[in-house]
């Protein structure tokens, strides 16, 4: 296996070191704009907090969290910067754009055939987050996340897609697609990005775990992509039994070299009140892998050298 150096929020590290990897959480979902505000927000014990978390996954066995975190999610490096020296696990950080239907007002007049007519801006900036080091604070991303959700691939959804799609071609760097399994849109996603010219083994297929259909999720694999079974937690989109026997499925069928695992967890998330969180989904956590998944899995036969390509040999292979 060729080596890659992949960079993380604390510097560049090679490849082999990733270890293993949850390839899809959050350390913070934050609305900048509303938290600044409307809430009430104590910096140094949300960090203490997310240092906190993040030494426990460790102390799991974890190394490496890919966190996808970019614009429309609150994505604050220098806070982030702060954690990660206080923890031992690689932080690996993106760039692009979260949106299910509308680009940000920021290019909704800029860009090719509009108002102020030139070059995709959305590919500069993403270049730049990759080669130069993201704002001021020399953290560079190291991969590309869209979205495509219910709505389906609206004019803007379709934007963003194509611009990291684009910015992929150009860099190298891998994407990861935020996608709604209840209108096969990972299918969608494919199309796409194959248009502008991206290896589609460089992509995973995030939220594939919110689904059993096996027909849909092999025929993803089939065309190279990874499969983020990355939804670990979140019983209330898939109950964690259906969530388990479908990883343990397509490691039955020979799919374990195209399986990803993750929670799509955060320390913190202002998108619902925590209390009510805690009780509709009390186990979506950085935890619940390492301890009810793991075992669940074995339990139905998927293998250690199965568990090893999931967790290790795929988020390598990802970024090589």
């Amino acid at each position: 296996m060729t080596m890659a150096s992949v960079q993380t929020v604390r510097g560049s590290i090679d490849s082999s070191e990733l270890g293993r990897t949850l390839c899809h959480e959050h350390v913070f979902v934050l609305g900048e704009e509303h938290r600044l505000n409307y809430e009430q927000w104590d910096e140094e014990a949300q960090i203490a907090d997310a240092v906190s978390q993040l030494n426990e996954l460790k102390g799991l066995g974890m190394d490496t969290i890919m966190d996808p975190t970019v614009l429309g999610l609150g994505r604050y490096i220098p806070r982030i910067q702060r954690i990660a020296e206080q923890s031992e696990l690689n932080i690996v950080v993106a760039t692009g754009i979260y949106t299910y239907n509308d680009v940000p007002f920021q290019f909704h007049y800029t860009g090719p055939g509009l108002l102020f007519d030139m070059p995709e801006p959305m590919v500069e900036l993403f270049t730049k987050d990759l080669t130069e080091g993201i704002a001021d604070t020399g953290v560079r991303a190291a991969f590309l996340k869209c979205a495509i959700e219910e709505q389906g691939l609206t004019p803007g959804v379709e934007r963003v897609m194509r611009a990291v799609g684009q910015t992929s071609v150009q860099t190298g760097a891998p994407i990861t697609v935020h996608t709604n399994v209840h209108n096969q849109s990972g299918l969608v996603a494919q199309q796409v990005l194959r248009e502008e010219g991206v290896d589609l083994t460089k992509v995973v297929i995030g939220h594939s775990g919110d689904s059993t259909d096996l027909d849909y999720l092999t025929e993803l694999a089939d065309a190279g992509s990874l499969l983020g079974m990355d939804r670990f937690g979140l019983d209330v989109l898939l109950p964690f039994e259906d969530r388990v026997e479908t990883v343990a499925e397509l490691c039955r069928r020979g799919y374990a070299e195209k399986v990803v695992l993750a929670h799509d967890a955060s320390c913190t998330i202002d998108w619902f009140p925590a209390d009510a969180k805690r009780q509709v989904v009390p186990r979506w956590n950085y935890r619940h892998i390492s301890e009810d998944v793991l075992p669940a899995l074995q339990e139905r036969g998927v293998t250690d050298a199965d568990i090893e390509l999931m967790l290790v040999t795929n988020p390598r292979r990802y970024f090589e």
